[in-house]
This record gives structure tokens, C-alpha cells and sequence, in this order.
């Protein structure tokens, strides 16, 4: 007998949403030290990067019943995380702090290493907020993998 509903969940196994949690959590850090907590800023970037967890979430947890609506959740969860990179992007900027190309030696070391990024207790704005962007991308690209295979 087979089921009715295709197999659907399992959203904590995709490496996707273990990123994008990182940077949910990574990014309420952030803000918390670096940004004005009463700030319009500090909420939008906050609750991008929660967007980005939920709507893979809540694609995965879809797909059962609507490959279509899998689709849409998961561009939507990359969209957000686009805003956030964006957010990143304008603080290193607006601070005057070094932005690192995607070739530099941190860049290339934080891609790299598939460790636990949560002990941000000694890190600097510029470290943490390009550490920040390397896992956003990281994420995007890999939502933007399942977005072609779905």
C-alpha cells in the first residue's frame, strides 16, 4: 500500500536550514551588541534572518501536499536572506569596516569550516559581520539548489 502524502519534513537534516539557523542566531547576537535595540534595524534584521529559518521550515513541512508552495517558500526564505546580506553589506559600509572578498583567506576559512559558529562572545563588528555574509551566501547558495532540484 502507499501512502497518500509523499515523505515530507525532515527540514533539520537540510544543511540549508542548519546554515540559516546559524545565521538567525548569529545575527540576534549581532544586533543585540552592535545595534541600537530600539532601532527599526535591529528588528528588520532580526526578523529576516528568522524568515529565512521559518520559510524553509514551513516548505519542507508543505511539500507533502504542494511542490508549488515548496518552491515559493523556499525563494521566499532566500529573499529574506538576501535582505540580510544586504543589511550586513550597508553596516560594514556605513562603518567604515573592511568588506571581504569572497577570495580572502577569512572568507575562504569560514566557508570552509563546518564547526559550531555559536562562541561570538570576543568577536568584532567587522569579523562578525563578514563572518555573517559568508554563511548567508553559503545559505542562499544551497537554497538556491533546492529551488533547481525541486
Amino acid at each position: 500500500m502507499t501512502d497518500l502524502f509523499p515523505s515530507h519534513g525532515g527540514f533539520r537534516q537540510l544543511r540549508s536550514f542548519q546554515v540559516a539557523q546559524q545565521v538567525y542566531d548569529g545575527t540576534t547576537v549581532f544586533c543585540n551588541r552592535f545595534i541600537d535595540r530600539r532601532s527599526r534595524t535591529h528588528d528588520q534584521m532580526v526578523q529576516a534572518a528568522r524568515s529565512g529559518v521559518q520559510n524553509i521550515a514551513e516548505g519542507s513541512l508543505a511539500s507533502a501536499t504542494s511542490k508549488k508552495t515548496e518552491l515559493k517558500l523556499t525563494g521566499v526564505a532566500r529573499a529574506s536572506l538576501g535582505e540580510l546580506l544586504l543589511d550586513f553589506e550597508d553596516y560594514l559600509r556605513q562603518h567604515g569596516l573592511r568588506h571581504w572578498h569572497k577570495d580572502d583567506p577569512e572568507a575562504v576559512r569560514v566557508r570552509s569550516d563546518r564547526s559550531d559558529k555559536s562562541d561570538w562572545s570576543d568577536w568584532s563588528d567587522e569579523f562578525f559581520a563578514n563572518t555573517m555574509i559568508c554563511l548567508i551566501n553559503q545559505a542562499s547558495y544551497l537554497l538556491w539548489k533546492q529551488m533547481k532540484r525541486l
